[in-house]
């Protein structure tokens, strides 16, 4: 009777899936698309693109500098950069200078989704603002800023305020890569003093896909490139990546050893497991992800958890609301640029990605270990790319480092004194358990984020005094 109640559960969802445009479950917070009043003063999109290509660089970066009281008076810019003529896609980027010093790294967000606006790590994350109200903001103590200069890109074109023609949505993560490649090379014309500087691709959740494939772009394009147009990327850092959905579907064995499922469910739940692994191997992408969905229907709806990005806090509550009224009033966005555009809330990129999502992009990884440093961090009491998940695609990972890494050293992570998680390190590669945190790290654990980017990006072991 148990076990056809969940059979039951499972093709109801299998049918939901299969006739709606919206997954059931999104990797990132999705925000919401507000209406537009016509009559509102929302000012004028701001296209960056024509500007660079006529050498018009300070006039462009005047244009781009956002002056607004409700910013504190804090010095950014933004703007759009065209990143596909033929079909008008145009990605929106906020750049947030570092407060120290201009030489500190350029360190790029994405976020995941897909189709999740990386504006959701500006505010809500590891930017200089977080919200009080729907129309104030304060502060942020452990700002990345501090100390790094921060570039929130929506990507890919579709999401948040960046947009596209009908057959402009990209549908792999080599298109992906190149057109954040096209945008990243704007924002370094636009700020020629900061090429010079190291810069980072970072991320969380189906950024697990995104950065690999940029990153993966920059080494492929940097071969050719003249000197003063070289990308200096140093590093990636990825937490709780997307990356290898083949290895990072055995959901059961984890839930029960917290003791969230009983052994029905995990057996149940390693079935679906298994035939999604088998539909990937068939190259059934899109029958795949149906499976994928079943897999998190049943969580929750057998353990009333709907809180998939941590489980100390069942229940998904949070503040988003705050922040998508506040950037889509029309002071805002007045401020920021953007004048009218659709702030999307990324249906039809993930609509589009659908394929894409249970492709692994792991053989990427290799060449990005042999030439860069890579940091996988992942918070401890995530479900939904849990540790463990992430742990079973780096064991059989076959790069240059593999063999030190299965005997390396598991050393502890300390931060003022406490214990912020655990490390182990091979090669180009550190594995980083955060304690305490979920699929959003900077947000559960912000002072432990702030210590983590800076010794990632400072090359600062883990195990040794900052």
């Amino acid at each position: 009777m148990f076990r056809g109640t969940l059979v039951f559960l499972a093709i109801c969802a299998s049918l939901h899936f299969a006739h709606s445009r919206s997954r059931f479950f999104n990797f990132n917070k999705k925000i919401r698309t507000l209406p537009v009043n016509v009559d509102d003063d929302y000012g004028e999109k701001l296209i960056l693109t024509p500007y660079i290509e006529n050498g018009l660089i300070q006039e462009a970066r005047s244009l781009a500098r956002v002056e607004y009281e409700a910013f504190q008076n804090i010095t950014h810019y933004t703007g759009f950069f065209t990143v596909n003529k033929t079909y008008n896609s145009n990605l929106f980027a906020w750049f947030c200078p570092s407060e120290s010093d201009s030489s500190d790294p350029v360190v790029l967000w994405l976020q995941g989704g897909p189709g999740s606006t990386s504006l959701f790590g500006l505010f809500s994350e590891n930017g200089p603002f977080k919200m009080k109200n729907e129309t104030e903001v304060i502060l942020r103590e452990k700002t990345w800023t501090k100390n790094n200069n921060m570039l929130y890109i929506d990507n890919p074109a579709g999401t948040g305020y960046s947009f596209t023609d009908k057959g402009g949505y990209v549908h792999d993560e080599d298109q992906v890569g190149e057109e954040l490649f096209q945008a990243i090379q704007q924002f370094f014309l636009l700020f020629p003093e900061l090429r010079k500087n190291e810069f980072f691709i970072t991320g969380e959740s189906y950024g697990g896909h995104y950065i690999p494939a940029i990153s993966h772009t920059i080494l492929r394009k940097n071969v050719d490139l003249p000197y003063d147009l070289k990308i200096n990327l140093k590093g990636l850092a990825i937490g709780n990546g997307w990356t290898d959905p083949i290895n990072q579907l055995n959901y059961g064995e984890y839930l029960f050893q917290h003791g969230i499922v009983d052994s029905n469910i995990k057996k149940i739940m390693d079935e679906q497991r298994d035939k999604a692994i088998e539909l990937i191997n068939q190259g059934e992408y899109v029958r795949a992800r149906d499976v994928y969905d079943n897999l998190l229907f049943i969580i929750t709806n057998t353990t009333g958890i709907t809180n998939l990005y941590n489980y100390l806090f069942a229940l998904d509550t949070d503040d988003e609301p705050l922040m998508d009224a506040f950037i889509q009033t029309s002071p805002v966005r007045k401020a920021i640029h953007v004048g009218n555009a659709t702030f999307h809330n990324g249906d039809e990129v993930e609509a589009a990605l659908d394929v894409d999502f249970m492709k692994s992009v792991v053989h990427l990884l290799p060449d990005l270990l042999d030439n860069y440093r890579v940091l996988l961090y992942s918070g401890q009491v995530d479900i939904i790319v849990a540790y463990p998940l992430t742990i079973n695609y780096l064991q059989k990972l076959n790069f240059s480092a593999a063999a030190e890494y299965k005997t390396a050293k598991r050393n502890t992570w300390y931060v003022d004194k406490n214990i912020a998680g655990f490390v182990k390190v091979a090669g180009n590669l550190t594995d980083l358990l955060v304690r305490d945190a979920g699929h959003m790290v900077p947000t559960d654990q912000p002072a432990w984020a702030f210590d983590l980017i800076n010794r990632f990006t400072r090359n600062i072991p883990f195990d040794s005094p900052l």
